[in-house]
């Protein structure tokens, strides 16, 4: 037998009935013509950075694909929290998607502002792309081989410094996996993005990065850096005479950096789908694998149902590996 409800409940019942049952066919109706109108990519990196040029490119080949403008919308800040929070909160519509990374499982495990859940928080779209981060150098640097820097910095602990692109960025966990395996001692310099952290890497300020691939090699070929090593446990098709830095005396070490779209929760799975369609479709595109090929990126096209159970994983994974890097949720 159902409770019997007082007429001023009953009124609020109805209401909240009404609201709802509009909202859904409000999204409804959205999904049947979506994308109706502009579409942000939110991106929790600076601009000029490898992470916002491939947002770029997936904004105008969704645009091409959905025929309706991708804006990238750069919210840095708090390693992808700003940018993170922005999503979280917006409507689940369509019309804000998040560009996100390694940090979004990460994130959860080093910050007590971020307050999110990875998977449950956001609805996938799934995985864009992976790829190998890779200790640099500046030019002026005495130190050749990842040997010799491991030696230097053994024997003289706290002397050498690392700079990232913040805490929790897979460039400030690449140099804390390196201090563990390598047994080294080393600063800690966090920047605010991989742009900032580069006049004061090439100018010797400080003593060394991890920056993504596609973000140092440029400077590489150029001669302002010098690689040491791949932080991947294979070498980059993009870079193949760059010895891993596992090949190249810290056997243990492997770390590589993700990235993804998501949306709000519950969005409506018609609209997922076509996101997830166009995703695949454009990292399917040769013109666009090539690109990223190029770039030392690995494509990584997958349904949404495969992309939550990768996050579901890199948060377990990372919840161990924090603790032994002594970097343990807050």
């Amino acid at each position: 037998m159902f409770p019997r409800l007082s007429p001023r409940r009953l009124a609020r019942a109805l209401l909240a009935a009404l609201a709802a049952g509009t909202l859904a066919a409000s999204w409804s109706a959205h999904a049947s013509d979506y994308p109706g109108r502009p579409v942000k990519i939110v991106v929790g990196f600076t601009p000029g950075g490898s992470g916002d040029a491939v947002a770029r490119i997936l904004a105008q080949s969704f645009g091409q694909i959905l025929g309706q403008s991708f804006v990238v919308e750069n919210r840095p800040g708090a390693n992808g929290n700003l940018a993170t929070d922005v999503v979280r909160r917006s409507e689940p519509d369509g019309y804000t998607l998040f560009y996100t990374s390694i940090g979004h499982a990460t994130n959860p495990l080093l910050y007590k502002e971020a307050r999110y859940d990875p998977v449950r928080d956001f609805t996938p779209i799934g995985q864009v792309l992976s790829a190998p981060n890779v200790l640099v150098v500046p030019a002026s640097s005495p130190f050749k081989t990842v040997q010799e820097l491991v030696a230097y910095a053994q024997a003289h602990p706290g002397q050498l410094n690392f700079a990232s692109s913040g805490v929790g960025a897979s460039v400030h966990l690449s140099g804390e996996m390196f201090k563990y395996y390598a047994k080294v001692d080393m600063v800690h310099v966090p920047y605010k993005g991989s742009g900032s952290l580069m006049p004061d890497l090439l100018s010797g300020t400080v003593s060394l990065a991890f920056p993504n691939l596609p973000t140092a090699m440029p400077l590489v070929r150029r001669g302002q850096l010098r690689a040491l090593g791949v932080t991947t446990r294979t070498r980059s098709a993009a870079a193949p005479d760059i010895a891993t830095i596992a090949e190249s005396g810290v056997p243990a070490y492997d770390m590589s950096t993700w990235y993804g779209l998501v949306a709000p929760a519950q969005l409506p799975a018609d609209i997922q789908k076509k996101l997830s369609e166009a995703l695949i479709r454009t990292l399917n595109d040769p013109e666009v694998r090539n690109k990223l090929v190029a770039q030392g990126m690995d494509p990584r096209p997958s349904t949404p149902e495969e992309f939550a159970r990768f996050i579901a994983d890199e948060s377990q994974r990372w919840s161990g590996l924090l603790k032994s890097l002594n970097l343990a949720a807050n």
